[in-house]
């Protein structure tokens, strides 16, 4: 009888890590697609069917929470206040974190489009508060009765931009946490970056949340988780960073592996093949018609 109720167990486990769902994650919310960080894409993500939207946090002037990969307003997708071309030059100028929010609002990010995008729909967006990223997708999930979504936040931050482009760690992550804190559960929320000092002051102060470690030098996995200083929930490289055999060490520590930015189907494949939890991609859209969230 022992020898039964063991065996079902080990049905019921094998098959709940299969139906474990896959973790695919919308970068910028679908870049590929929609204009980066901004609410239009976040909701096209949620409609495409990804777990969790990813996305870029910078701070204004004012103290503001801004969702936005570029700590100056780029020359690349943005127009101005008038709708005119921003040169390289004018773009170093714009720093986000020497502007009032209600200026950074004045430029449009979605008109213009993107170059390196060329499927990205063109329309006049701007770039969001966090705040109004998540009531926005909140109320949109509820009113579609779609699968609370999750959030991967990533904090902007290098030391070499400290009180220039944002500010010092500490207040970086008070900010982000007073945004957070009362808007989604601490479970449906990751924090990311490559600053390690940004992980290790929230994991000091906020240890209940997810922290991922993005990576994109060629150290080994395990020389960075050295530095880092203590084992992150997510390991998250650069894709071409990975094999088989970095990705089961990552497993043996009970630490999940999510790459980024995957944008073809033979490099989800051979991911998937070799056992990533999830993946980082622009074109979630790419994903849902090739793959499936349990499994192929």
């Amino acid at each position: 009888m022992a020898r039964i109720f063991l065996f079902i167990g080990l049905i019921l486990s094998t098959m709940a890590a299969v139906a474990q769902t896959f973790d695919l994650q919308g970068h910028r919310g679908c870049r590929g697609l929609m204009p980066e960080n901004s609410i239009p894409g976040f909701l096209k993500a949620m409609e495409l069917g990804v777990n969790t939207l990813e996305m870029d946090v910078v701070i204004s002037a004012d103290g503001k929470v801004v969702v936005s990969h570029d700590p100056y307003i780029s020359a690349d997708f943005c127009l101005n206040e008038i709708g005119r071309q921003i040169t390289k030059n004018e773009e170093k100028k714009l720093l986000i974190y020497q502007m009032l929010y209600d200026d950074v609002k004045q430029f449009d990010c979605g008109s213009k489009g993107h170059k390196a995008f060329p499927e990205q729909a063109r329309m006049t967006v701007y770039k969001p508060l966090l705040s109004e990223v998540i009531t926005t997708c909140e109320a949109f999930g509820q009113s579609r009765n779609l699968a609370p979504v999750h959030y991967n936040i990533e904090l902007k931050s290098s030391p070499a931009g400290d009180m220039t482009l944002h500010p010092e760690p500490a207040y970086f992550v008070e900010l982000v946490y007073n945004v957070i804190k009362c808007a989604v559960p601490a479970e449906r929320i990751c924090i990311q970056s490559f600053d390690m000092r940004i992980l290790q002051t929230w994991k000091l102060k906020y240890p209940d949340y997810t922290l991922s470690y993005l990576v994109e030098n060629s150290k080994s996995a395990s020389k960075n988780l050295e530095e880092l200083g203590f084992t992150p929930t997510i390991y998250s490289p650069h894709y071409k960073l990975l094999n088989q055999k970095c990705i089961e060490e990552l497993h043996a520590k009970s630490i999940k592996v999510i790459p980024w930015t995957v944008n073809k189907v033979e490099d989800m494949r051979q991911l998937k093949t070799w056992g990533v939890d999830g993946l980082i991609t622009d074109f979630p859209d790419l994903y849902m018609t090739n793959f499936s969230l349990t499994g192929e």
